[in-house]
Order: structure tokens, then sequence, then C-alpha cells
């Protein structure tokens, strides 16, 4: 079985903080789009290299964010990612966002991503090597 990859760090400033005192919802969205950047560079999979290369690029269709337990400025968060299931036209990813000193669990970001064809201007079939590429990544979800 494939391991996770480790594919961002960041930390939590006090602007990203409601009047709760905890980090607000709407700042966990670009941790986790970024962090997607990078899972698809981690896997030898970047934009520039499958468009050039295959004729295609992905997009998101579906997004599901989760959150556990709040986090406050200053704590040190690490974003793990995994592929969780290979469609015949999408792939999905699971990221966790974890406490760097704890490893607790803060917020899960489920993310399908479909193959689209810029060409077109349609979804594509997961051409062959970046299926192999995807393959190898494949766990089971947590």
């Amino acid at each position: 079985m494939a391991d996770r990859i480790e594919v961002y760090r960041g930390v939590v400033h006090p602007w990203h903080h409601d009047q709760f005192g905890h980090m607000n919802v709407r700042h966990y969205a670009p941790f986790f789009d970024d962090a997607t950047f990078h899972l698809f560079s981690s896997l030898g999979l970047t934009y520039p290299v499958m468009i050039a290369e295959h004729g295609v690029h992905t997009v998101t269709a579906v997004a599901t964010t989760t959150f556990r337990q709040e986090l406050v400025a200053g704590d040190l968060v690490v974003i793990d990612g995994a592929v969780t299931r290979i469609g015949s036209k999408s792939v999905t990813f699971q990221l966790r966002m974890r406490h760097v000193a704890t490893g607790t669990v803060h917020a899960t970001y489920d993310t399908t991503e479909v193959f689209f064809d810029p060409e077109t201007r349609g979804s594509a079939p997961i051409p062959g090597a970046i299926r192999q590429v995807l393959a190898r990544h494949l766990v089971q979800e947590d």
C-alpha cells in the first residue's frame, strides 16, 4: 500500500481568526488548494507537463472539507495527501491537515479532480501514463 505524501506546511496567523478566536473556515480553503497543486507536483504530474505531454489538465468538480478541531494563531500545520480513487475521467484525493507538534487531524479535504481537455472544453479520459502514476499512489481511505 502506498504512503501518504507530505505536500504543504503552514502557520495559522492572527488574521486567520474570526470573532470566536479560532481559524475561520474560509481560511482552510487556500491551505488545501495550495496543497492540491503540490500533491500533483509531488507525484510528478505538474500542470505544464500534463498539458504539454498529454493535452489535459484537471478541474475541481467536488471539494468537501470536514472540520474536526479548531486551530489558533501560532499553530503549525502540515498537510499530507493521497490518491483514494481513480475513475475513468477523474481522480479523488484526500488531504489531512494535522498539527505539527501533536499529529492531531484538524481537518480533511476530499476533492475529485476531473481530467479536462482545454481544446474541447470537456472532460477527458485519464491518459494511460498518468493513470499509472496515480495507481502507484493509491491508498485506502482513512
